[in-house]
């Protein structure tokens, strides 16, 4: 009897891009959610795919080997090809993505590797990446070319056939990666090599990221510049009179809330459009959930609810929140409905974020506040109850446990009767582990967004009060109100109730904080760097 060998997995090579996961191409982006498995390179870590692969994605590691020694580019090869191979077993069409950090054609090892694949009668394909030769000085304000420099030499420090005299002359941009040592002795071979000691120099650490950094120097002062620099950092250095740009053109590290860690008191669902909107300005976020949703004890009540919708019971159905949604769109699920159930019915919205979680579902609502966007706003616009127009006069409005009585009591003035149905609960949130909970007391975040009174009361009962130098931003004035109650200063209030005007109206409170610190002639200190053992104390 014989046997057919099984044919080994098809072999992506993709750029991971220098760090920033926005510069991830749609192709890259694409593959890595067909995965099976993914090599990673040794910057390409692990919680930079998270967010694209599957959770059944086989992780394998090229940057080290079992006793924890640096991988050789011969040794990283071969593991991609017994990775190849042993992914046979899962199918035909099986996937293993070869993630590189940059571009994977730059200082990767890529032609080794293919070579090897090739050779193994592996199929392969190449996703070019966006290079950190190019997006980190971008990042960084500087332009590799310019009217008095026209050409670019990319250089590999570790390497001693370099011939640096070939970079020496005025008009020449060099673009080295390393650490401190490589890029040390690559300075000091473009001096010797007749490179001006006055040209300057640019060395980025942590390229691309909220923690970008950029030091500027002249080639004669580089080596007192790198003592400042930690010896095992990645950098990218720029060499030549592209570097005389930055102060003009530094974009990135500009950004009003660049380099500040923000906390999110939500849940990750619903901090999605915050985090995004907080990378756009420079910060990251740390989320915190402070709430957890629950079934409701006795689901009996919602069940009827849900039936006398099929049968034309309701005229209107209510959502203000996501959550209500969500607790209706399961309930649908598991009674086998789906969204044409809502025919002939009419569908009101609190605000935004809850008329796209129903157009997510396929509904788009009759009703949203053009206004306020709350149980108010919603109520001012509700039209109110007509014999003549209105078949039914009953509401159906599916919400928290601890919903107020304001929308019913507002619906019913208008004469409409409503039923006000417990879809979901709402329980205070487990302690986030003792590292963040110790971050929040000592002032390692530079600021805590609330986006309900809920929110503060929850975080300080499972965390405890944020730092005196925290910046406190909320929603509105009942969430204010709440952050002052609790001893906390507010900083920052958002002049309408959003999630993403709330992150705008911190921003503009980050570009006050730079605004002051040039006026007054000092460096820009995020609120972190201004710690101090004192508590927040509340306005008087």
């Amino acid at each position: 009897m014989t046997t057919t060998a099984k044919t080994p997995a098809a072999v992506a090579f993709v750029g991971s891009g220098p760090g920033d996961p926005g510069l991830l191409t749609v192709r890259a982006a694409s593959l890595l959610r067909r995965a099976d498995v993914v090599v990673l390179d040794r910057v390409a870590r692990e919680d930079f795919v998270a967010k694209f692969v599957r959770e059944d994605t086989e992780i394998v590691d090229a940057g080290h080997g079992e006793a924890g020694q640096a991988l050789t580019t011969a040794s990283r090869a071969k593991l991609v090809v017994k990775t190849a191979k042993a992914a046979a077993k899962l199918g035909k069409d099986a996937l293993v993505v070869r993630l590189m950090d940059g571009d994977p054609a730059t200082f990767n090892g890529l032609a080794e590797e293919a070579s090897a694949l090739h050779k193994a009668a592996v199929p392969f394909e190449i996703v070019p990446g966006v290079s950190a030769a190019s997006a980190v000085p971008t990042y960084a304000g500087i332009p590799l070319t310019h009217n008095g420099s026209r050409a670019v030499h990319l250089l590999s420090p570790g390497d001693s056939k370099v011939d640096y005299a070939k970079s020496a002359a005025a008009d020449t941009t060099v673009v080295l990666f390393g650490t401190v040592d490589t890029l040390r002795t690559s300075f000091a071979r473009l001096l010797e090599a007749g490179r001006d000691a006055e040209t300057a120099v640019a060395v980025t650490v942590d390229g691309t990221t909220i923690h970008q950094k950029t030091h500027t120097f002249t080639l004669d002062t580089v080596d007192a510049g790198l003592k400042l620099l930690a010896d095992d950092a990645q950098l990218v250095a720029v060499v030549g009179s592209p570097v005389d740009y930055r102060e003009t053109l530094s974009w990135w590290e500009n950004k009003p809330l660049f380099g500040w860690n923000v906390l999110v008191p939500r849940t990750k669902d619903q901090a999605g459009s915050m985090t995004e909107r907080l990378g756009d300005f420079g910060a990251s976020s740390d989320v915190v959930p402070t709430i957890s949703v629950e079934p409701p004890r006795t689901p009996q009540q919602m069940e009827r609810a849900i039936k006398g919708l099929v049968t034309g019971r309701y005229e209107w159905i209510g959502f203000t929140s996501q959550n209500a949604v969500r607790a209706v769109r399961e309930k649908f699920e598991e009674f086998g409905l789906d969204a044409r159930a809502f025919a002939g019915l009419k569908i009101a919205a609190v605000g935004g974020v809850t008329a796209e979680a129903l157009r997510e579902w396929g509904l788009q609502p009759d009703l949203v506040p053009s206004g306020e966007q709350s149980a108010k706003g919603l109520l001012e616009e509700w039209p109110e109850f007509d014999e003549l127009l209105d078949p039914i006069n009953r509401v159906f409005l599916p919400r928290a446990d601890i919903a107020t009585d304001t929308l019913v009591a507002g619906l019913q003035e208008i004469g409409w009767e409503v039923d006000d149905v417990t879809a979901y609960r709402t329980v205070r949130a487990a302690p986030p582990a003792p590292e963040v909970r110790e971050a929040i007391k000592t002032g390692k975040f530079d600021a805590v967004c609330f986006t309900s009174s809920s929110t503060v009361r929850n975080l300080v009962g499972i965390a405890g009060k944020p730092h005196a130098t925290t910046i406190v931003a909320c929603i509105g004035p009942a969430t204010a109100k709440t952050a002052e109650e609790h001893g906390l200063r507010v900083d920052v209030m958002s002049p309408e109730p959003s999630a993403e005007a709330l992150v705008d109206a911190l921003a503009d409170f980050g570009r006050s904080l730079a605004l002051s610190a040039a006026e007054a002639g000092e460096a820009v200190r995020r609120p972190s760097e201004r710690r101090t053992t004192s508590r927040r104390k509340a306005k008087a």
